[in-house]
């Protein structure tokens, strides 16, 4: 941004490369027998960044919620940080960081309590708390600590799902409009937090196009059936082609 599997073929044993970070092939998703997502397929390798683009409805969100293990595929084979989903969802839940459009903090708790009770189901019992600590000086809410989560901002609340998602230091980041209802200084902070770290690869859905297409190395352009209109390198996908795309007219 500005400041901004297929199940993968049987390598010999002696190969211990890893695959792709992301490998779909023929994915469709259906609700009450309607297709929200239709054949796509995609490969984005570890460390690398994929813009995913679209007019509303045409499956975005739920791609992202397949990657995170969140939904089912109705069909087609999903392969996320070599592991096949759903069937070895428990090998990817702990290494992925997602931003959805719920914060999935606890409302009842306060800001550091949730972000502890989330940094302890990834295990860093012994460091929560200075990794909390220093999640929210990143993000300038250390003052809104122990303020209870259901009286914070849309703001401060997309801040702190930022936090979370990268609380365990994930290598994969799923983000989904992650600079919603902030500010430019806010969305500077949430920029950098998130900014790509070594090995890190990141799903970014945005309505922000050219942005989108400058931060990334791939680009998955969806239209309104929920069919691909364009997967490749992201500069090879023009900000105009993709307005095309949300228009219908691509």
């Amino acid at each position: 941004m500005s400041t901004s599997l297929s199940t993968q073929p049987a390598r010999p044993e002696h190969d211990t490369a890893p695959g792709p970070a992301i490998a779909v092939d023929g994915l469709t998703r259906e609700f009450d027998e309607r297709p929200v997502l239709r054949d796509v397929s995609l490969r984005l390798g570890r460390g690398a960044t994929l813009a995913v683009l679209g007019p509303n409805g045409s499956g975005k969100t739920t791609l992202l919620r397949i990657l995170a293990t969140l939904l089912r595929p109705s069909s087609g084979s999903v392969g996320v940080l070599d592991a096949e989903l759903p069937r070895e969802a428990w090998r990817v839940r702990g290494r992925v960081g997602f931003i959805g459009h719920d914060p999935l903090l606890y409302r009842d708790l306060t800001l550091r309590e949730a972000l502890t009770f989330h940094a302890r189901l990834h295990r860093l019992d012994e460091r929560a708390s200075a990794r909390v600590a220093e999640l929210l000086r990143a993000v300038s809410l250390e003052r809104t600590a122990d303020e209870l989560v259901r009286n914070l901002s849309a703001g401060m609340l997309q801040r702190a799902a930022a936090c979370r998602a990268v609380l365990h230091e994930p290598e994969l980041l799923l983000l989904d409009e992650p600079f919603d209802h902030l500010d430019p200084a806010a969305r500077d902070l949430v920029s950098e937090l998130l900014r790509t770290a070594p090995g890190r690869t990141r799903v970014v859905v945005s309505h922000d196009v050219e942005a989108a297409l400058d931060a990334a190395d791939r680009a998955l352009a969806l239209r309104h059936d929920g069919s691909v209109a364009y997967e490749g390198p992201a500069p090879g996908l023009s900000p105009g082609d993709a307005r095309a795309i949300y228009t219908g007219r691509k």
